[in-house]
């Protein structure tokens, strides 16, 4: 219904002469003009959108520079926003929104008030290219894959450069677990977990603030860093690429309250790069960890 009315409200605005050259005007007052414009399906409001988007004010002042991302569609927040140049597009599509700059500044960029260097009557533009979209619900699954992907391609990047350091990484990683009789099975990307504390089942979300405890070994049972020892949880936004990938993987598997231990190969950690004093390249860790609580 709400597309349906959006289109209406274009094809009313094509008569109005625009005072932009090239772009046509909805009836909400919002410029556009595509550059590449396909058929098909069209985002619905709270999906996800892949897009590289840049926004600038008089094509020489940049508030957003060209960036490639992931946005939920929202409902407009004033008439003729980008999420309604947004709501226009399909897959392929790349295109160009003039917003109202004052409005723009205040509900979406959280500014009440627009910057002294600029004025109402200056030209905000959005130059945007829709890649994808899709529910909220596959953002998760996408997610694993590509990390899979990255993760995949770090690995046997890292086994060309450093045939031998690799080697090496990887014998002393299956030893220890033989050694130490851990049976656990291995995800896709090499990562090992075994839960030694049930959780209570709910799991975390990506992108939301988790609270850990954690202490964090070499193989050798050298302690590099502790959470417990220093008696603060250490928050992070899981899933988004702020620790190493063992750690945005290896959470995902627990549920709040769990304990256990991650065993995370090199490759997984910090590759080829030590980290600090007191972890070496190429260095398999351990982190026993607790799922202390999560955003939802």
């Amino acid at each position: 219904m709400a597309i349906a009315i959006l289109m209406v409200g274009m094809v009313s605005a094509c008569n109005e002469k625009s005072i932009y050259p090239g772009y046509e005007k909805t009836t909400n007052g919002l410029y556009y003009q595509f550059f590449t414009q396909n058929a098909g399906e069209q985002p619905q409001i709270g999906e996800l959108m892949e897009v590289i988007l840049g926004c600038t004010v008089n094509d020489t002042a940049v508030i957003v520079p060209v960036t490639e991302n992931i946005m939920q569609l929202m409902e407009s927040q004033f008439p003729g926003d980008i999420f309604e140049g947004m709501a226009m597009m399909h897959k392929g599509d790349s295109a160009s929104f003039i917003v109202n700059i004052d409005s723009t500044f205040k509900y979406l960029l959280g500014q009440p008030k627009m910057p002294e260097k600029f004025k109402s009557t200056d030209v905000m533009r959005f130059n945007i290219r829709l890649k994808d979209f899709y529910p909220e619900s596959e953002y998760a699954r996408r997610y694993a894959e590509n990390v899979k992907k990255m993760n995949d391609e770090r690995a046997a990047t890292l086994q060309n450069d450093h045939p031998e350091e690799t080697a090496k990484a990887a014998k002393e990683l299956a030893d220890f677990l033989a050694k130490n009789k851990i049976t656990a099975e291995p995800t896709a990307s090499g990562l090992y977990y075994v839960v030694t504390q049930e959780g209570n089942g709910e799991k975390p979300v990506i992108g939301k603030p988790v609270r850990m405890h954690y202490t964090g070994k070499l193989l050798d049972g050298t302690v590099f860093d502790s959470s417990v020892e220093r008696g603060e949880p250490f928050v992070f936004p899981l899933g988004v690429g702020q620790v190493i990938p063992g750690w945005d993987e290896g959470v995902q598997l627990m549920s709040k309250g769990e304990k256990g231990v991650l065993y995370i190969p090199y490759y997984l950690a910090y590759g080829d790069r030590p980290a600090g004093d007191k972890i070496p390249a190429f260095s398999n860790l351990m982190f026993e960890v607790e799922l202390v609580d999560f955003e939802e």
